[in-house]
């Protein structure tokens, strides 16, 4: 026993003087960016599955494990693959160039996205919109910084939230079938399911019978 645990100290004293050598440095980040993109996405996905198939779903307790831990999976491991080929390439091209750009950066990520997130399925698209709006807000903040356009004399947000809100139940009411499905599902049961009942238990306690009456 006392010769394992010799071992195991040795190894990780070996362990943690090779996390400590400079020339490994770019490698070991990239590993541990796959590592921090694999946890990251299933902490962000889980409870989100879970939330979502136990309110819209339908299905035995089993299908429903299941979806979540697909949808799980397949967020936690295309955010590790795509970190691991951001970082990747990043030192690839410092290291070719001697120097880092910001070109780099667009670069190795159209690559990533272009390969970890180019299939359309419905959690790379969830993705995708989730950073698309945030892009807009952030090259509308960057065009005021920059004096691309003037700063506003008030603020624009109650203006954009009406706008998409309006623009949102539009689409819902008249174009339904251009939304994204988990959209679609949120808004059914909030403006669809809400019109219709039968008696106090699908009024107050429940969204919909379950009995048939």
């Amino acid at each position: 026993m006392a010769g394992s645990g010799d071992a195991l100290r040795a190894l990780l004293r070996a362990a943690n003087a090779l996390l400590q050598q400079r020339r490994y440095r770019a490698a070991l980040a990239v590993l541990k960016g796959f590592r921090n993109g694999a946890v990251y996405g299933a902490k962000i996905r889980a409870p989100h599955a879970l939330v979502m198939t136990f309110l819209f779903k339908s299905g035995s307790l089993r299908e429903k494990l299941k979806s979540i831990a697909q949808a799980t999976y397949t967020h936690s491991r295309n955010l590790a693959y795509f970190v691991f080929t951001y970082k990747g390439l990043m030192a690839l091209q410092s290291q070719l160039q001697g120097k880092k750009i910001p070109f780099h950066s667009f670069f190795a990520a159209c690559i990533g996205g272009w390969l970890v997130f180019g299939e359309n399925n419905p959690i790379n698209s969830q993705i995708i919109m989730y950073l698309l709006s945030r892009i807009l807000f952030a090259l509308s903040r960057l065009a005021v910084e920059k004096g691309y356009i003037p700063q506003p004399k008030q603020d624009p947000f109650p203006l954009v939230a009406a706008l998409i809100w309006g623009t949102v139940l539009w689409l819902f009411e008249y174009h339904r079938q251009t939304l994204q499905p988990s959209l679609q599902s949120s808004m059914t049961y909030l403006y669809d399911d809400s019109n219709v009942w039968h008696d106090i238990s699908d009024f107050l306690l429940y969204n919909k019978r379950t009995d048939s009456k």
